[in-house]
């Protein structure tokens, strides 16, 4: 077994929140999985101790009223809003900010709680006015800065539901997520910073406005141009002297458990993305456990997850507020003006938890950076990780580089959450999932629905969370939520993971079971193979695809970028295939190893084997693959060629 590469001293795991809990929770000599095996277990009795935990109201009669899925019933007698517990906080000590504001140019600024509340205020009582109703949709077109996140607490707070993309999502690509909704409101910027330039989206904004009929009202933070005629200054909205109070925002409206807060969406590269939603209290107790216990974040943390509003890490980032946290708003690029740009901005800032992807760490670890050269991270206490899957050995990197806690998990927009991830009372192992979260009944299934342990398994969770979705929009007799998740295994979700849950209880992520790799019988998981060749200093990335043939063969041809100045020659061919070979296995090599332009990913970082997959199998491109919700899609076009190419030749 390997070794740790961190574990947790002894004063660390006491002034740890989650111990508290465990006191608090009348199991103070548990140790991590004997705490976790009663979370389970007792599903009402774990949830009604976070809700005590937390202070959030009277305790309930009861937490799970129907554990049933899908369709399990949260506490049915509780009526409250997500913004009710930003007003239930303490005031700040220090007068620490809420958020904190930068971008490229390093133009920070800070909000104060007061000053955060007053302008939710301020916007929530125009949304009143213009007949904002809750039930209704207000949407944010928006990069991520303070607006967004106002926007968001102010729609929610008055009842109404709240949803929103990243601006470099094209007009097309906005109005297929944010036109299904029917909004009556629409917030956006004239424009996003990534890359060094201004990317100005004023005739984006204009084609989302004429694409969207029921938008009665246009709200526009003006950032580089002129606001387009028949739109409202955002401005005039929030800074209106007769509403810059904090104490002049109304009570939330009171709301059921599920009410809807948020439709987050699927990536859509395979046809209309899958709208889905999630209630106030479920979202609310599983970010408030899953910040304050697992991420052990509390008020003098400042929390910086580089994010966009097109991506569930954003909402995950925004409840930082719920346990008292400043948070960060970063408009730019993770690697401007150079590839330790976030290292730059965590030193800056003085950021305790920062949030980044594997992709990132890797850029680093390939570009030499020693992220505590010239940038001073003595405030930072641990690095968060997701995304896909990191590498053991740029989990490694992390620990040595940067000298703290790597906490690498793993969920999904489905549930707005990890199911597994690091835990401050738990060692960390290179490459894997430290544990299971509380709460979460995640367990392997083999295909005849089976638990297994050592093994490679399907990703199951057997008991509710509170946030699983309440439903699919446009989906009211709940077909395509049931086929989504539990079709497969009646009653228990199967999430689409490939993972092993080791010995010691961690868990290993090996990639997405709907793009299998099945060769001879054996699956096995792309993440082991990508982890073994983008370490290559020849390799820039690779994309792995494994296609059933027609006559019954099966085709696996592994695509490599190369690094500048690299060439795919015969001794680089060898020094791949030897480097999967020996650190995942024989069984894993490539049919054969194609130099290819570049690897075609969703808008929030996740490679497109299913869609190649399909395309190399002969679907066609156009019902494959959604270019809009690709981040390059012009690479489109070189797979659909390279798999016609192979099509015609005499020995395929």
């Amino acid at each position: 077994m390997t070794a740790p590469q961190w574990t947790p001293s002894t004063a660390e795991a006491a002034a740890a929140q989650i111990t508290d809990f465990a006191r608090f929770a009348g199991r103070p000599d548990a140790s991590y999985h004997e705490l976790w095996q009663w979370s389970v277990a007792d599903l009402d009795g774990f949830w009604r101790a976070i809700w005590s935990y937390f202070e959030l109201g009277p305790a309930p009669a009861r937490a799970l009223a129907d554990p049933a899925l899908p369709g399990a019933r949260w506490f049915p007698e509780v009526r409250s809003n997500y913004v009710d517990r930003l007003l239930q906080l303490p005031p700040a000590g220090g007068q620490r900010p809420a958020i904190v504001y930068t971008d490229e140019t390093s133009a920070d600024r800070e909000l104060s709680r007061s000053e955060l509340l007053a302008r939710v205020a301020a916007l929530a009582a125009w949304l009143r006015s213009h007949g904002v109703e809750p039930g209704d949709r207000v949407v944010g077109y928006l990069p991520n800065i303070p607006e967004a996140v106002i926007g968001f607490l102010a729609t929610v707070s008055i009842g109404a539901v709240w949803s929103s993309c990243g601006q470099d999502y094209s007009a097309k690509a906005a109005l297929d997520r944010l036109g299904q909704l029917d909004p009556v409101v629409l917030i956006t910027a004239d424009g996003y910073r990534f890359g060094g330039r201004v990317h100005q989206r004023s005739a984006e904004v204009a084609a989302i406005r004429s694409g969207i009929g029921s938008v009665r009202a246009t709200v526009v933070v003006t950032r580089f141009g002129e606001r387009p005629a028949g739109t409202v200054d955002w401005v005039e909205v929030v800074d209106r002297p007769a509403v810059a109070a904090p104490e002049l925002l109304p009570a939330p409206v009171p709301l059921p458990f599920d009410h809807p807060l948020w439709v987050v969406f699927s990536s859509g590269t395979t046809g209309l993305p899958k709208g889905i939603v999630h209630g106030h209290g479920g979202v609310l107790l599983e970010h408030l456990k899953v910040l304050a216990l697992h991420a052990d974040l509390g008020p003098d943390d400042t929390f910086f997850w580089y994010t966009s509003p097109s991506w569930m890490m954003w909402n995950y980032q925004v409840a930082g507020l719920l346990v008292g946290a400043t948070i960060v708003c970063y408009d730019g690029s993770p690697a401007y003006p150079g590839p330790d740009a976030l290292w730059a901005l965590a030193g800056r800032l003085r950021v305790t938890q920062l949030g980044a992807s594997p992709g990132y760490v890797l850029g680093c670890i390939k570009a030499g950076i020693a992220p505590r050269r010239g940038h001073d991270l003595s405030a930072l206490r641990s690095v968060g990780i997701t995304g896909s899957t990191l590498p053991p050995s740029s989990s490694q990197w992390l620990q040595d580089a940067v000298g703290v806690r790597v906490s690498s998990i793993s969920g999904g927009t489905d549930v707005v959450t990890a199911f597994a991830g690091g835990t401050p009372v738990v060692p960390v192992w290179p490459g894997e999932l430290s544990s299971p979260y509380l709460g979460v009944a995640l367990d392997a299934y083999d295909s005849a629905g089976e638990s297994v342990r050592g093994v490679v398994g399907e990703l199951v969770v057997t008991a509710p969370m509170p946030s699983m979705p309440i439903g699919f929009w446009r989906d009211p007799d709940g077909s395509r939520y049931r086929a989504a998740y539990f079709d497969s295994y009646p009653g228990v979700w199967r999430h689409g993971d490939w993972i092993t849950i080791t010995g010691h209880g961690s868990v290993i992520v090996h990639g997405r079971s709907d793009s299998t790799l099945n060769r001879n019988g054996i699956r096995m998981g792309s993440a082991d193979i990508y982890q073994a060749v983008e370490r290559l200093p020849e390799v820039a990335e690779a994309l792995i695809i494994g296609a059933e043939q027609p006559d019954g063969g099966y085709w696996m041809p592994l695509f490599v970028v190369l690094a500048p100045d690299a060439e795919l020659t015969a001794e680089v061919i060898e020094r791949i295939r030897a480097v999967i070979r020996s650190e995942a296995s024989p069984r894993h090599l490539p049919d054969e190893i194609v130099a290819a332009p570049g690897v075609p990913h969703t808008r929030t970082g996740k490679k497109l084997e299913v869609p190649i997959k399909r395309i190399f199998q002969g679907a066609d491109p156009a019902t494959a693959v959604d270019p809009s919700a690709v981040d390059a899609p012009e690479l489109i076009d070189w797979y659909v060629g390279f798999g016609a190419r192979r099509g015609a030749r005499p020995d395929a």
